[in-house]
């Protein structure tokens, strides 16, 4: 048996870039930044070493999700590792990247938002909700 689950959170370093595999289904590509603390054997003091982690994303769900992200907004990524090999100039390259299956926006609403003419189309107005008063006999412990 053999499990391939990845969890990192962490900002964008770039923009998300969405492109088209030639079959027409939208591929979205993510550079995130997690941070690894260490101990600085010099100092002694606590540093932060980023780790730039490239994802990928396939399908209908990653041309919407390209439209809510902006480089340095925080997110949570769930899914699994793929290595890929292939020859550039002579050259053999090969790259380790996460496989989105699940994201999480952690930023707040409004930061590291898209463009204006990009957040005008997804505003949605939402009710406000009723104002609820709890007194303590109302809870049942």
């Amino acid at each position: 048996m053999s499990i391939n689950r990845v969890l990192i959170s962490g900002n964008l370093t770039r923009d998300p870039e969405l492109r088209a595999t030639t079959s027409g289904m939208p591929v979205l590509g993510l550079g995130v930044a997690v941070n690894d603390r260490r101990k600085n054997q010099s100092t002694g003091e606590w540093e932060d070493y980023p780790n730039f982690i490239d994802c990928t994303m396939f399908g209908t769900r990653a041309e919407s999700v390209s439209r809510f992200l902006s480089k340095g907004a925080k997110v949570a990524i769930e899914g699994k590792l793929r290595w890929s090999q292939w020859e550039r100039d002579g050259q053999k390259r090969s790259k380790i990247e996460v496989i989105i299956d699940e994201i999480e926006f952690l930023s707040a609403r409004g930061e590291h938002a898209a463009p204006p003419a990009q957040a005008a189309a997804r505003e949605v107005d939402i009710p406000p909700a009723p104002e609820v008063t709890v007194y303590d006999e109302d809870i049942p412990f």
